[in-house]
């Protein structure tokens, strides 16, 4: 699936900022100024921001928040992580449209993202989370780790960024060189760029590794090498490291991809949570043909090519796309095919084969897997489709009905894959021949087989893992990690074995993989190439958690590796930072209980038990627990 793109350097350039690029490349800088991407992440001035700080208010639960100015300062009135009324200055801008979001620093080089946003377009104060209660204290409140910028958004909004959280002082002393995604986000520190360009003989010392240009990355390559560079922020995904990996990095070096899980995706891979394009492109037909983001967006304006139906007309037409020669030459913006009239909502190509979902409101956003619509198949796996999207008030078998009349002979309406991730989910273990034969047609989408693998690591037996085995060299990244995780089904003597091959793979995703499903294996001699190449894997395993311990869920992943190696100490600690950055983290307080309880520390077991119910008083879990420790 990914062709390696341009290494890492060991001596990197320095990054000079989007303004030394505009000389030579002044129409790419026009474009860029103004785009979402240069808006992503701006100063707060009078040309930034957009929303009505002339002394309005807003009001959610009670608690006023009010917008003013203090002299030239942009100012926020509201509660704080205590509950006080406090007041904030705006530190910095997001985004331009359909909504902007302020910044405010709770504490020094903390930044969180304020939850009362600015609609650009009705032109309101409105909340991102309208029927949630959220207090001072509560991990998502707008002060909790959950908002917090440094953590969770910082690194798709800037240049070079690095969070620089320090879990001893609990603070953040985050740097980036540019705020906003300047050109060098994309293309690669320009230092040596620059020097290539003035005709000095240094692109090649102090530094090594880079293009003919100079830079850590050829855009000019294009196909992956460009999907993958701008799926490094457009993906639902967990990063390895500290911050912005360096142009040019593969993505399966710098990120775990999610797969189609439950409550992210719908069971046939649609958009259901905010998941970011590049998991639903995967899925594509046209990301399976060499289709690139480029191919439909303007990469530096980030506008699309051509309005309309005109977009997808630039292949999608009787004449076709010589560069796409496998197209059905016919005529798609036409009655005869998608049975609307013609300039209706039902003749835009988009409606049909790209359902758009609302996020943060307003913000509407479109599933880039480009499907066929299959209302017949939301029968089965209650997925959404196109159809009854629009005709909201009919029903799926309605709009099945309709489709096999236009298309009676279609082949579009045969097996597909969400019809067995969906019985995956119901019944996994009932499930377990088809998701193997999911995962073994190489023909499928590489995310949906690792969905299926993945579903069956929780099921996993020796037969299965001897199976799926062959996996385990998949040409794609995804479906050799999840391959991985099945092998916990194999004999003990057998998987060490299989695991140690992969400790050696090109991408990191998968060492790091390996690494952990050697937690579960006794302590056994290994050879001396194995057990280095094992330590390397676990360092990067341990580097990617350390990169994330401001993280509540990597505090229980740390827990985890505790009560696996027995080190009970290390257990309750990261199972007590989890609650502390979360105090609503249930799982996490009963952990901690029944680990005092089995140490033979009751008094302590209580002493956690009444303080998870003075955070979760009306957790029926925690209450029965501690009951249940009086008796």
């Amino acid at each position: 699936m990914a062709t390696p793109v341009a290494a890492q350097t060991n001596s990197v350039p320095d990054y000079v900022g989007s303004a030394a690029c505009s000389d030579c490349h002044r129409d790419a800088t026009e474009a860029w100024e103004g785009s979402h991407h240069a808006k992503a992440w701006t100063e707060t001035d009078g040309a930034n921001v957009l929303g009505d700080f002339n002394n309005t208010t807003f009001t959610q639960n009670g608690i006023m928040s009010r917008f003013y100015r203090d002299g030239d300062a942009y100012m926020i009135e509201t509660d704080g992580p205590d509950g006080r009324i406090t007041r904030y200055p705006v530190h910095s801008v997001v985004g331009v449209e359909p909504l902007q979001q302020y910044l405010l620093e709770t504490e020094e080089g903390r930044l969180q993202s304020f939850d009362v946003v600015w609609d650009t377009e009705e032109k309101r104060w409105y909340h991102l989370y309208p029927d949630q209660e959220l207090y001072g204290g509560d991990g998502l409140h707008w002060t909790g780790p959950y908002k917090n910028w440094n953590g969770r958004c910082a690194e798709c909004h800037a240049t070079d960024f690095s969070k620089n959280y320090s879990p001893d002082t609990l603070s953040y002393a985050s740097t980036q060189a540019e705020i906003g995604v300047g050109c060098e986000a994309c293309h690669g520190p320009g230092e040596a760029h620059l020097a290539w360009a003035e005709g000095l003989e240094t692109t090649q010392e102090p530094w090594t590794g880079l293009t003919e240009t100079g830079l850590t990355i050829n855009m000019s390559q294009g196909g992956e090498v460009l999907v993958q560079q701008c799926a490094s922020c457009h993906a639902r995904r967990e990063p390895f490291a500290d911050g912005n990996p360096l142009p040019g990095t593969g993505f399966h070096d710098a990120y775990r991809l999610s797969t189609l899980r439950d409550g992210t995706y719908h069971a046939d891979g649609q958009i259901l949570e905010e998941v970011y394009v590049y998991g639903s492109f995967l899925q594509s037909k046209m990301y399976a043909k060499g289709v690139t983001c480029s191919n439909c967006h303007e990469p530096h304006s980030a506008e699309l090519r051509v309005e309309g139906n005109g977009l997808c007309t630039q292949c999608h037409s009787e004449a076709g796309n010589t560069d796409f020669p496998t197209l059905a030459l016919k005529s798609y913006d036409d009655p005869s095919h998608h049975f609307h009239p013609t300039g209706s909502e039902g003749a835009l190509c988009k409606n049909c084969h790209m359902i758009e979902r609302d996020y943060m409101v307003v913000d509407g956003r479109r599933d880039h897997s480009f499907r066929i619509p299959r209302p017949d198949l939301s029968i089965e796996t209650r997925s959404p489709n196109a159809c009854t999207d629009c005709h909201s008030d009919e029903t799926a078998a309605w709009a099945a009905k309709a489709v096999a009349g236009w298309y009676p002979d279609s082949a579009n309406r045969g097996p597909h894959y969400g019809q067995t991730l969906a019985a995956g989910r119901r019944d996994v273990t009932g499930s377990a021949d088809e998701l193997a034969a999911l995962a073994e047609y190489a023909a499928l989408p590489g995310i949906a087989r690792a969905t299926a693998l993945e579903m069956l690591s929780r099921v996993a037996t020796p037969a299965l893992a001897a199976r799926l085995a062959p996996m385990l060299e998949d040409p794609d990244p995804m479906v050799r990690a999840a391959a991985v995780g099945l092998q916990r089904g194999a004999p003990e003597a057998e998987r060490a074995a299989v695991l140690s091959t992969m400790l050696g793979d090109p991408a990191k995703t998968v060492r790091i993989a390996a690494a952990r499903e050697f937690l579960g294996l006794r302590a056994i001699q290994l050879p001396s190439a194995i057990s280095q190449a094992l330590s390397v894997a676990m360092q990067d395993w341990q580097g990617s958690l350390l990169a994330k311990t401001d993280f509540p869920e990597t505090q229980l992943v740390m827990a985890g590796i505790g009560l696996t190696t027995r080190r009970m100490d290390a257990a309750l600690r990261a199972f007590g930072e989890a609650v502390s950055l979360d105090p609503q983290l249930e799982q996490g307080w009963v952990m901690i209980i029944r680990i005092h309880d089995a140490l033979g520390n009751r008094d302590a077991a209580q002493e956690a038990a009444n303080r998870a119910i003075e955070v979760n008083p009306d957790s029926i879990q925690l209450s029965l627990l501690r009951a249940e420790l009086q008796l």
